[in-house]
This record gives C-alpha cells, structure tokens and sequence, in this order.
C-alpha cells in the first residue's frame, strides 16, 4: 500500500506541475480554453491566475521532496506527503464548495491526492 501510495502522490504532483502551467505561464491560451474563460476575463484574471499557479505548483514540489525523503526518512516523507497531498484535497474540496459548476476540475485536483491519503491510511492500519 505505500508504494500504491507513493505512485499516486506522484501522479497528483503531476497535475498540478500541470494545472501551474495552464494558470501561470499559458493561462491566456491553453488556461483560459481549459477553465472556459473568455480573453476580455482572462486579460483581468491573469494576475490571480499566475499566483493560483505557483500555490499549485509549490504543493508539487513538496509532494516531490516527500517523496524523495522515502528512502532515507520515512517518517518525514509520510508527514510532507500527507500536507501536501492534504493540502489538494482540501482545495478541491474548497472549489467543489464555493462553485459546484467546478467539480470536474476539484476531481481533476482531488482524486490522486486522495487516493494516495487513502493509501497512506490503510499501509498505517495494516
């Protein structure tokens, strides 16, 4: 179970290098046909859009560095894979919630991070 773990803390650290793309650095061609927002609103929401990208992106990065401390500390690795893979969830849950017109793209966000927690959970229990 801690591999199957590892393996979707990767993929969700893919996603969201990915959806760091799409809002920071082509947020007003890819970005703006992905989330459907027109070029008058993406010329006004581009700021925001490129900050949302690095919170995505730095939740990657500490997704990747837990995952580099697996083998030579498992214990911070499992702690830094759970906050950042917590931290997805939680913003999925937190898009899915403010605008449910959304949920296809929380699920995007939120289903490998979750299924890696989940994961997590059963390695611990068994």
């Amino acid at each position: 179970m801690l591999t199957t773990a590892y393996v979707f803390a990767a993929l969700a650290a893919l996603v969201h290098v990915y959806i760091f793309w799409l809002e920071a650095l082509a947020f007003e061609t890819a970005g703006r046909k992905a989330f459907g927002i027109g070029a008058e609103d993406a010329a006004i929401m581009k700021p925001w859009a490129y900050n949302q990208g690095f919170y995505n992106l730095f939740l990657a990065i500490g997704t990747v560095a837990g995952l580099g401390l697996a083998g030579p500390n498992r214990d911070a690795a499992i702690a830094i894979i759970v906050f950042a893979t917590g931290s997805m969830v939680t913003a999925a849950l937190v898009l899915i919630g403010s605008d449910p017109s959304k949920a296809r793209g929380g699920i995007v966000q939120g289903l490998f991070p979750a299924i890696s927690l989940i994961a997590l959970g059963v390695w611990a229990l068994g």
